[in-house]
C-alpha cells in the first residue's frame, strides 16, 4: 500500500526526534512528530528560496522551501534526474509543490537530520499555496487535539484513541508521540498554527512605493540575524527609529517574506535568504 502523503509544516517537521520503523521485509522508517503524524512521505507547498548543485554534472540539486512557520530542505537524487532538472529550471522565488520521502540522517546517537527526497515538484500558484496552509492546519489541529486526549489518558494507546474516533494513522503516530516525547507544549503548536493561517487571512495589499522602507528593513535584518536570526521586536524598534511605523514596518515584512527574500528561520525571528 503506498503511504500517504502528510501536509505538514517545517517545525513540526524539523522538531522531530523518533524515527520507527515498519514491520516486515523492506520496511519503512517513519518520522514521528511530536504531535503524532506517522510520515514516510511529505507534500509541501511553499516558496522556494534556494536551489544549489550538490553533486556530478548537474544531477542532484538541495532545495530550501520556505512556509509560514520554517525552512524545508528538499533533495533531487540521482534517481530522479527529471526532479533535478527542474528545480535547476526553476526561478527563485517561486511558489513550489513538492512531493517526496522522508529522508533521514543519523550520523551518531541522538542526532538527527531531516530532509525530503523529492519525487515530484512542480511550480504552482500562489492559490494553490494557501489552500496547502489551510490544509496543513486543519490536519494539524486534528493531531493536536488527538496529543490533548492521549496527554490526559492514564494510558494511553492507539485502540484508545480510534474508539474515541481518531482515524488509525493518526492514533498510532500519537501513541507513540506520546510517549517518546512526554510532555509536548501543544500551545506553541496552537501559535504556530494560527500565525500560518494569519498570513493568508489577514494578508493586506501592499503599497509599490515602499521601496526605502524594503531596504532599511532589509540592512538592520542583515545587521541584527547573527545565526539564529534577528528578533521580530527588535526589527520593529529598529524600524522606528529610522522612521518607519510599526504598521508600514509589519507590511514591509509581510512582502518581503511574499518575496522569498527572508524567512522565519524559528517563530519571532527573521531571516534574510
Amino acid at each position: 500500500m503506498r503511504e500517504p502523503a502528510w501536509r505538514i509544516f517545517a517545525a513540526e517537521y524539523n522538531n522531530s526526534e523518533h524515527v520507527v520503523e515498519g514491520k516486515g521485509e523492506k520496511a519503512p522508517k517513519y518520522v514521528i512528530t511530536p504531535l503524532g503524524a506517522k510520515v514516510n512521505r511529505l507534500f509541501i507547498v511553499g516558496v522556494l528560496t534556494d536551489v544549489e548543485e550538490i553533486g556530478v554534472e548537474g544531477i542532484r540539486r538541495r532545495a530550501r522551501i520556505s512556509d509560514p512557520t520554517g525552512i524545508h530542505v528538499v533533495y533531487a537524487e540521482i534517481f530522479k534526474p527529471e526532479v533535478a532538472s527542474i528545480l535547476a529550471d526553476m526561478e527563485v522565488p517561486t511558489y513550489i509543490a513538492i512531493m517526496g520521502k522522508v529522508r533521514i540522517y543519523q550520523p551518531e546517537e541522538g542526532v538527527l537530520y531531516l530532509s525530503a527526497r523529492a519525487e515530484m515538484a512542480k511550480e504552482v500558484n500562489e492559490e494553490l499555496r494557501n489552500y496547502w496552509i489551510l490544509e496543513a492546519c486543519r490536519n494539524m489541529a486534528l493531531r493536536i487535539d488527538a496529543m490533548r486526549e492521549a496527554m490526559n489518558m492514564e494510558n494511553p494507546t492507539a485502540k484508545k484513541l480510534k474508539e474515541s474516533g481518531y482515524p488509525a494513522m493518526i492514533a498510532e503516530g500519537v501513541a507513540e508521540a506520546v510517549k517518546f516525547y512526554k510532555d509536548v507544549d501543544l500551545g506553541h503548536y496552537e501559535l504556530l498554527m494560527r500565525e500560518a493561517l494569519s498570513f493568508i487571512t489577514s494578508k493586506k495589499e501592499i503599497k509599490k512605493d515602499f521601496g526605502e522602507e524594503e531596504e532599511k528593513i532589509l540592512r538592520i535584518i542583515e545587521e541584527n540575524q547573527g545565526e539564529d536570526g534577528a528578533l521580530w521586536d527588535v526589527v520593529i524598534e529598529e524600524g522606528k527609529k529610522q522612521g518607519i511605523e510599526k504598521e508600514i514596518a509589519e507590511e514591509v515584512i509581510a512582502s518581503l517574506m511574499e518575496k522569498g527574500m527572508i524567512y522565519e528561520p524559528q517563530l519571532g525571528k527573521l531571516k534574510l535568504v
